[in-house]
């Protein structure tokens, strides 16, 4: 039973990532006054870049990095819980266990990006750079806080920490749910924060001289983790809708998620972006409130 959850758990991922994409994509166009492609269109972009030939930069790296970085996501779903279900891999990890496998996601677009040696996918990885060491502290602060709420390292434990505590709606948790929430945008990649593909300017960065099925695991691998992050955002900070049947709170949860992506729908496309200064000095206030949050839940508050 516990290995059918896992795989019903990956499956819904899978399913449903580019769904929320298109989703993603549909909502924009309407802001933007345009019709704009099919809610589905993502699955046929998959498709058809799964039927193209795949471009070889003459590096192993390179035809590497796009497995790396759709295993270590995929790996880090099988982590978290879905619904309210205890996961039993919690005991085989933890939080650093889930920080390491979205980091190794974000090392493997830096190294993909490196070794095609083309100039625009440098500048884009050196983006992606400062990006991830500017916004993972965050999401750790997030786990941190559970961790300190529960004084346990246990997955489940640190995701479900305002229900299993009792607490409730603290000044720590109020605190890091707006960091959070501010900081979804750049977890995502969207606009203001897509500094590192930035379509105009260095024409998708990393993914330059990506085409064919590596792209398309990229490309999977970047909408599995926008889900990842908005369904995290709803597991930690939005537990009180619970019904106590795993089907009805897994569908509650995609509810709550598709909410979610519409107000990344909305701040994304009426928001124009950051430059990578601008959004450095943001990143950084970010880590600062986010460390206070983790004071006040050692204190208690």
């Amino acid at each position: 039973m516990d290995i059918a959850i896992i795989f019903i758990k990956v499956f819904i991922f899978l399913l449903l990532a580019p769904f929320f994409e298109g989703v993603i994509r549909k909502i924009t166009a309407k802001v933007q006054s345009r019709q704009g492609p099919p809610v589905i269109q993502p699955y046929f972009d998959i498709i058809k870049l799964l039927g193209k030939q795949n471009f070889n930069a003459g590096n192993i790296l390179f035809s590497l990095a796009p497995l790396f970085a759709l295993s270590s996501i995929i790996s880090a779903i099988a982590l978290i819980p879905l619904g309210d279900q205890v996961n039993f891999l919690s005991k085989y990890a933890d939080i650093i266990t889930i920080i390491y496998l979205l980091t190794l996601g974000g090392v493997s677009v830096l190294l993909g990006a490196l070794s095609s040696k083309n100039s625009y996918a440098i500048l884009g990885s050196s983006r992606e750079m400062i990006t991830m060491i500017m916004v993972e502290p965050v999401l750790a602060m997030t786990f941190i806080m559970g961790a300190v709420k529960m004084k346990s390292l246990v997955i489940d434990d640190a995701v479900f920490s305002i229900v299993r505590t009792g607490t409730g709606y603290g000044w720590s948790v109020i605190v890091m749910l707006l960091v959070y929430l501010m900081a979804l945008m750049a977890f995502v990649g969207r606009q203001p924060f897509d500094i590192s593909e930035a379509e105009v300017e260095i024409l998708e960065g990393p993914f330059i001289e990506y085409s064919g099925p590596n792209y398309a695991l990229f490309k999977y691998y970047l909408m599995l983790k926008q889900m990842f992050y908005v369904m995290l955002f709803v597991s930690v900070f939005i537990p009180f809708i619970q019904t106590g049947y795993y089907i009805a709170d897994i569908i509650i949860q995609i509810f709550e998620v598709l909410v979610v992506f519409l107000f990344i729908a909305l701040i994304g496309s009426t928001n124009p972006r950051l430059r990578i200064d601008q959004a450095v000095k943001y990143y950084a206030v970010l880590i600062i409130i986010s460390l206070a949050a983790v004071g006040m839940a050692v204190y208690g508050m």
